[in-house]
């Protein structure tokens, strides 16, 4: 029985490791920057591009599927950019909001006028990380690292932007070039990411670990590194509760996410978590 388990999760397992190296780094940005709910907006945007595919006649697993959800982040990294200005007279989160509501509406209209649309909209919610293969995690992986190779080069201008913009527009970084070349890697993430395990769940990879990175260290080193234990632990603890309950794999370790998160939380209220920031 534990053999089967392990032939079958070995892995959706890796393919979760993976996700939170890449989504765990990407969050502390999302954090400094105050911007939480743009994954759900790039996230949903990918989404609608897949789904537009989809009404052509590509599944989720052609490349013609993850083209049209590329193109329609990278639509939505020039919309981010753009609207990103030094005095901000309306809150680029509202910006988002907008987005995210618009690309939803979106994604519901196109999926309307296509054959079996209501499942292609639930798989992009949830996912279907039981189907990833050793070939989809290591196609993954080595996405995933270059695109980490970009922001390795960038780390300069992209976490001044983040932590402190007034000082990059002070200095003379073209800003919004900038921001448009951090989202439109977001957007190549998310666009891998939403197909293989769904908007709810790269949320969670995104804004969780990053949290509990956050909160708990002090440089960036140490919240990466804060962030990916903790992203590891929910992802045996969500892929065990899976097996254990014979529940959707995606769900179950969104769920993981939010119980572990309300732990923290109470951790911090009485006192478990001595010397950490509090959530709020």
């Amino acid at each position: 029985m534990l053999a089967e388990l392990v032939a079958i999760l070995w892995a959706p397992f890796l393919m979760c490791l993976v996700l939170t190296g890449i989504h765990a780094y990407l969050g502390v940005h999302v954090l400094a920057r105050e911007v939480v709910f743009v994954d759900f907006a790039m996230a949903q945007i990918a989404a609608m591009g897949a789904t537009a595919a989809f009404l052509f006649g590509y599944e989720t697993d052609m490349w013609q599927s993850y083209a049209g959800a590329l193109a329609a982040t990278l639509v939505g990294a020039v919309v981010l950019a753009l609207t990103r200005s030094r005095q901000r007279r309306v809150s680029q989160e509202a910006v988002i909001g907008v987005v995210y509501a618009v690309s939803s509406a979106g994604a519901v209209l196109l999926a309307d006028r296509a054959a079996h649309g209501a499942e292609q909209v639930r798989g992009m919610l949830v996912g279907n990380l039981l189907a990833v293969g050793p070939w989809e995690v290591g196609k993954v992986a080595i996405l995933y690292a270059l695109v980490g190779l970009v922001h390795w080069l960038c780390r300069r201008p992209f976490f001044l932007i983040s932590t402190d913009p007034d000082a990059a527009y002070a200095a003379g970084w073209r800003v919004r070039l900038w921001d448009f070349l951090f989202y439109a890697s977001f957007g190549v993430v998310v666009a891998s990411s939403v197909r293989i395990a769904g908007v709810l769940l790269v949320f969670s990879y995104l804004i969780v670990p990053a949290l509990a990175g956050v909160t708990l260290g002090g440089s960036v080193v140490s919240r990466l590194l804060i962030g990916w234990a903790f992203g590891t632990i929910v992802s045996v603890l969500g892929m065990v509760a899976s097996a254990a309950l014979d529940l959707p794999t995606g769900a179950t370790v969104v769920c993981a996410f939010g119980l572990t998160l309300i732990v923290f939380g109470l951790g911090f209220r009485f006192g478990w978590l001595r010397g950490a920031k509090p959530l709020s």
